[in-house]
């Protein structure tokens, strides 16, 4: 069985979609899966329309992602995760292409992604580089990443140390353990969050990650781009 994670926090406006998505690819591809959606302290409907779409929901309060996505494989009832951000859209392709990478022999991988919309010059330029480093290490985010049972498990899961970039540990730990690979199809990601930032306060963002490393990730005090109040999508 597939098992389809959502992390989720306040996304009514883009959790319908996805879980539609997800389960028109599940039904494409056949086989027997399950959509869950982990909906962390969620403040509106995000919940009640997971749930009116056919999706299993799991309610927690940690606020904090990577403690959120555990929670979603300790609940999961398959043997292969797929972790779908609740703002990203799957396709048929990249999902077959995970399974056959499994049946193939790898323990896990993850694919790039593409913006929906326009976005800043900035944001268009630091995804730009980003696929480049993540082609080059073999690295994916967390938009789109799937893994066995076995080998999360046996990893312990995400970081819960890290409120941000859990995804690029889970990958290093993996490559470490069996194959991983990223594959060549992309999935669809909303570009809310970069289209609601300036150019200078990303600018800003990503010159404090490049001085403070991991020690920005491990604080969610400074993550607003993450845990900070949503600002409205006008893109």
């Amino acid at each position: 069985m597939i098992s389809f994670i959502i992390p989720a926090y306040n996304e009514e406006g883009v959790i319908q979609s996805t879980i539609v998505a997800v389960m028109k690819v599940g039904r494409a591809i056949g086989g027997s899966f399950e959509v869950l959606v982990v909906d962390d302290n969620s403040s509106d409907q995000t919940g009640k329309i997971a749930e009116q779409c056919g999706a299993r929901v799991v309610h927690v309060t940690h606020r904090q992602i990577a403690a959120t996505r555990n929670t979603g494989a300790k609940e999961a009832k398959g043997d292969l995760f797929v972790f779908v951000d609740a703002d990203t859209l799957v396709n048929e392709a990249v999902v077959r292409d995970a399974v056959e990478a499994i049946r193939g022999g790898a323990i896990g991988g993850g694919c790039l992604f593409k913006f929906d919309g326009k976005v800043p010059w900035l944001a268009r330029l630091t995804v730009s580089l980003t696929m480049l480093v993540g082609r080059w290490k073999t690295l994916c985010g967390g938009c789109f990443m799937f893994v066995t049972r076995k080998a999360f498990e046996e990893l312990g899961g995400f970081d819960e140390k890290m409120y941000a970039g859990e995804e690029l540990g889970l990958c290093q730990g993996l490559k470490r353990l069996g194959p991983f690979v990223l594959l060549k199809r992309y999935v669809t990601t909303s570009g809310r969050k970069v289209r609601t930032y300036s150019s200078l306060e990303l600018m800003w963002f990503v010159i404090r990650l490049l001085f403070k490393g991991t020690g920005m990730v491990a604080d969610r005090r400074g993550l607003d781009f993450w845990y900070g109040t949503r600002r409205e999508d006008l893109g």
